[in-house]
């Protein structure tokens, strides 16, 4: 998924002339603490909330006012991984999305990232999760996929989280199979160290949910 396809068509461009108290409205009306400043195609930077309350800009038009816009932007062909890592690092609730020449494009919400996100996960799919702890080192894709294989199932979702100041891992897989009885042995055989599974729906649904809220405190909402 690449950022011209997460475009929100309903997302509202800023322009110089527009009073800081209608930044606000639109920002209350779309739920978000960003917007644009568009002139004609050209993205001058994002003006937020603070921005507007911190330069007391509410009654006057925005171009009066010496901001220091932060301007942030992806270009349309940038993969949503990408697209979320700026958005955390910057704690945003929008993300511009430029062309080649840098015109405007559109912008995405944080709405549209997450949910897009989850269709990308099959957080709706039922299957198991099987949590593996190893060193970085130790760890490869390829053999842990082969294992799953073995065992007549298919890895259908992985990432690894990585600890700060650490060479351990935590590899979090999901298998098109509720019965994984038979792949948590083959993990020990092989010294792999399970250090979760979920099986049933109701745990799952824990699982998910504290993905979730991992994620949305992570991107700061």
């Amino acid at each position: 998924m690449i950022a011209k396809h997460l475009i929100s068509d309903s997302i509202p461009v800023v322009k110089t002339s527009d009073t800081g108290n209608i930044a606000l409205q639109w920002m209350e009306t779309h739920r978000v603490s960003h917007l644009p400043i568009v002139n004609n195609e050209e993205f001058l930077g994002l003006i937020s909330d603070t921005d507007i309350y911190d330069n007391n800009c509410g009654e006057e038009p925005i171009g009066n006012h010496n901001l220091s816009l932060v301007r942030p932007f992806v270009f349309e062909n940038q993969h949503i991984f990408e697209i979320m890592d700026l958005c955390a690092k910057m704690n945003l609730t929008i993300i511009p999305v430029l062309d080649a020449d840098k015109n405007y494009l559109g912008a995405i919400s944080l709405f549209k990232l997450v949910n897009e996100f989850s269709k990308m996960t099959n957080i709706e799919k039922a299957a198991s999760i099987i949590v593996l702890e190893m060193t970085i080192q130790d760890y490869s894709l390829h053999e842990i996929s082969g294992i799953v294989e073995a065992n007549n199932a298919k890895i259908m979702m992985s990432y690894v989280s990585v600890f700060t100041n650490s060479t351990q891992i935590n590899v979090t897989i999901k298998v098109d199979v509720t019965d994984i009885a038979s792949i948590l042995q083959t993990f020990e055989r092989y010294d792999y160290n399970v250090k979760a599974s979920f099986l049933a729906q109701d745990m799952l649904k824990v699982f998910y949910q504290d993905r979730f809220d991992s994620f949305l405190n992570y991107l700061n909402i």
